[in-house]
């Protein structure tokens, strides 16, 4: 079974460790700037035996180096969103095929077949720009979707909140994604029943708003739209994956994914459960790229495979991607 097959047949922690050093010695061999990276560290392919042993390329990177296979040419581009004058991040994507096949394959873990939903996006900030991510991802999903109502709704809310009350009265299944600024505008506006929706906001006040912490946000979608939880996605620029919370902004990977919390005061150890400290990201799908990334998000493991996303370290830029700072 090829590499990439493999990545998303993973069943449980021994197949994702075993499938995981694979991957790291394939981008050690076929990644320049990640093979530099390692030998600056000292870090031979040989000596890695295990997860805690693979260096974790600094998400800074993105910013400046072309973080691809070696002589790999790349179908897109997506780039972070930035503030005004700063440098953006950008992921070289060589094959779209293999980010498709994650974002639906994560989905479908936590939430079922995409078909099956109605699938509104409330992006404004987002659809502004090119060259983002979650539009794409968005794009798929209402491509995906077999009910017609499917689409961007941008600044239209009157038409939005009128599509979500046809649905709701139809009991269809419906996901509601929006930045947190557009949801808030939407619940200032309408007052909803929700009964028959996932609503999933994706962070970021984009500036038309001053920030808020994510508990403060959720009990005033919730309280607004009549629902019990508010959904998140974390996800951003350089990665091919998405976790997911289903409420009390805990977060779970698909299959193919791990988090991994850093001790802010040594790089290279792992802290163990409850302990905050700097996120290290494994995202297997992103082959061609770099899978083994130390962001700049401060989170801690608080069970098996769940996380709190808690804010970023005082000296990262505040991107706006799928995170309020605290």
């Amino acid at each position: 079974m090829a590499l990439q097959q493999r990545i998303f047949s993973i069943k449980n922690q021994q197949d994702f460790e075993k499938v995981a050093l694979e991957v790291f010695q394939y981008q050690y061999q076929n990644n320049a700037v990640y093979h530099e990276f390692c030998t600056y560290l000292k870090k031979d392919a040989a000596t890695i035996k295990a997860l805690k042993d693979i260096p974790f390329l600094p998400i800074e990177f993105f910013k400046s180096k072309k973080i691809l296979d070696r002589d790999a040419t790349h179908e897109d581009i997506f780039t972070s969103s930035g503030t005004s004058g700063s440098q953006v991040s950008k992921h070289y994507v060589k094959d779209l095929r293999l980010y498709e096949k994650s974002f639906l394959n994560g989905f479908d873990q936590f939430y079922g077949a995409l078909e099956d939903y109605a699938v509104l996006a409330l992006l404004p900030a987002y659809l502004d720009r090119k060259g983002s991510s979650l539009v794409y991802m968005a794009n798929d999903f209402i491509k995906k979707s077999k009910y017609p109502e499917s689409g961007f709704y941008l600044n239209n809310l009157k038409e939005l909140s009128q599509t979500l009350q046809s649905l709701e009265k139809r009991k269809i299944k419906t996901l509601l994604i929006g930045v947190s600024f557009a949801l808030l505008d939407l619940a200032e506006e309408f007052q909803l029943q929700l009964k028959n929706t996932i609503l999933m906001e994706t962070g970021g006040m984009k500036g038309r708003r001053k920030e808020m912490i994510r508990t403060e946000l959720h009990e005033i979608l919730a309280e607004a739209f009549e629902v019990d939880h508010i959904h998140s996605e974390y996800g951003m620029t350089e990665l091919l994956s998405q976790a997911y919370s289903k409420g009390q902004g805990i977060f779970s990977c698909p299959s193919h994914m791990h988090l991994l919390i850093r001790d802010p005061e040594d790089a290279l150890s792992f802290l163990p459960q409850q302990k905050t400290g700097g996120i290290n990201v494994i995202d297997l799908a992103n082959l061609h790229s770099c899978s083994f990334i130390a962001t700049q998000d401060l989170g801690k493991q608080v069970g098996s495979n769940e996380f709190e996303i808690l804010g970023r370290f005082d000296a990262s830029d505040v991107r706006g991607c799928n995170l309020m700072v605290l």
